[in-house]
């Protein structure tokens, strides 16, 4: 695209004393590439980065879930936060405009998934979540998955497509889309059955199920066939339709289900990829927020329908392995979605939600610098976005949890010696970035 290097001037410790040295989406000026008038992903010299509209490089440095009214507590029928912001602010808009000049000031650049809407006119570069399989009938806590064959499932995705997308066509703050989050690709803490388990207990009719009946006949050609390599004495094919369960230890059940399970995900990638684009083709695809490396199948798959490959991590260190081998297996840029660490000194239970607690706020601050920095240095990342804006109550969220991963406290007062650290750290990540070895 015509990159050129500039020389890299020196790094201030916040957005507001940098000025000089980035454009108005947080772009850093020390790598210069082509200016298209939207976010888009380019490799300069072996390394990776987001590209500004404006043309400049661009490290994806953002918080999920910056929310007005945080999290609902079941047990206390309100959401403590959100009545302690409403005292405080006194609007949803007024809460937007402190928040976003906070997360300047602490060097991030991008609004993350689940956040308020009031967030996205606060002329900082945002993420948004499509929930396209969760439309169509997935559900990511109870591992539902959804029926990517069915015309429904084409329906709904196009419909939550043309919705969401097409009013935001011409956003230039707008990074890109999220199609899921966490979705269920097989066996996991939410089910130990796989994809085809679960569409060979469905009806005959069932479009997931013929999908699986396309698969082996034209793998096996011939009931025979089928019957030898699975050790089964089915009549015909049409009797296979009826059975809610096969038996799958051997080899060729092992193989046939490695397919289906690649055919299920292309056809959702695919089906996805078409419904943006359809309602709007300039905003980069940013992947499904995988919650861990969900299988070579998988990542096979989603080859030439995204544009960056999103993946959630709570470990203490970047899972290097794991990260190169999604990139080497797309040739796609990654971004982490989801990562955080709690502390023990913050007075919240931390008994639910991912990740193991460390004994302070210091810690916490230690872990992030650690963290960002060894992730800076793979040349195929191109950001992180850190789980969330205000810590979880001690009650407990819909799900349970009651971490300390905020920036901020349920009264709105910032963790400092976590926050001072990242005004710190985020600035210099750009200038490390661009010195990572291929």
């Amino acid at each position: 695209m015509g990159a050129v290097i500039l020389a890299m001037v020196p790094l201030m410790a916040t957005m507001e004393g940098g000025a000089q040295e980035r454009d108005r989406f947080g772009g850093w000026l020390g790598v210069r590439s082509q200016a298209t008038g939207f976010f888009r992903v380019e490799e300069i010299r072996g390394v990776w980065w987001f590209i500004t509209p404006e043309g400049n490089a661009f490290l994806s440095k953002g918080v999920n879930h910056v929310s007005y009214t945080a999290d609902f507590a079941p047990t206390l029928g309100y959401s403590p936060y959100g009545r302690v912001a409403e005292a405080k602010y006194g609007s949803a808009p007024k809460w937007a405009q402190a928040a976003a000049q906070r997360l300047w000031h602490w060097g991030f650049n991008t609004i993350g998934a689940w956040s308020s809407a009031e967030m996205f006119q606060q002329q900082m570069p945002y993420t948004l979540i499509l929930n396209l399989a969760a439309r169509a009938g997935a559900d990511w806590q109870k591992g539902r998955v959804a029926d990517v064959f069915s015309p429904q499932f084409k329906k709904a995705v196009w419909e939550q497509a043309e919705r969401l997308c097409r009013p935001r066509a011409q956003d230039p703050f707008l990074l890109g889309y999220f199609t899921d989050n966490e979705l269920r690709w097989g066996p996991d803490w939410r089910s130990r059955k796989t994809l085809l388990e679960e569409f060979l207990a469905l009806p005959p009719e069932t479009p997931g199920k013929q999908a699986f009946l396309r698969l082996a006949q034209a793998r096996y050609g011939s009931i025979q066939a089928f019957n030898q390599a699975w050790g089964t004495q089915f009549r015909d094919f049409k009797e296979v339709a009826q059975q809610t369960s096969l038996p799958l230890g051997s080899e060729a059940a092992q193989t046939l289900q490695r397919e289906f399970l690649y055919e299920y995900a292309r056809t959702y990638f695919q089906v996805c990829h078409e419904a943006i684009r359809a309602a709007d083709p300039h905003h980069l695809i940013l992947g499904c927020r995988f919650a861990f490396h969900p299988g070579q199948e998988v990542v096979e798959a989603m080859k030439g329908f995204v544009d960056v490959v999103s993946i959630n991590n709570y470990d203490f260190r970047p899972p290097v392995e794991t990260f190169q081998r999604l990139h080497r297996t797309t040739g796609r840029p990654l971004l982490l979605t989801e990562f955080s660490f709690k502390a023990m000194d913050s007075g919240l239970p931390n008994t639910r939600g991912a990740g193991r607690p460390v004994p302070t706020q210091r810690d916490r601050a230690d872990r992030f610098e650690e963290y960002v920095t060894a992730l800076m240095r793979l040349p195929f990342m191109v950001g992180f976005h850190w789980f969330e804006f205000c810590d979880e109550p001690a009650e407990g969220r819909f799900d349970g949890e009651n971490s300390n991963y905020g920036l901020v406290n349920i009264k709105d007062e910032p963790w400092e010696v976590l926050v001072e650290r990242m005004a710190r750290v985020n600035p210099t990540l750009e200038a490390l970035h661009a010195s990572a070895h291929p």
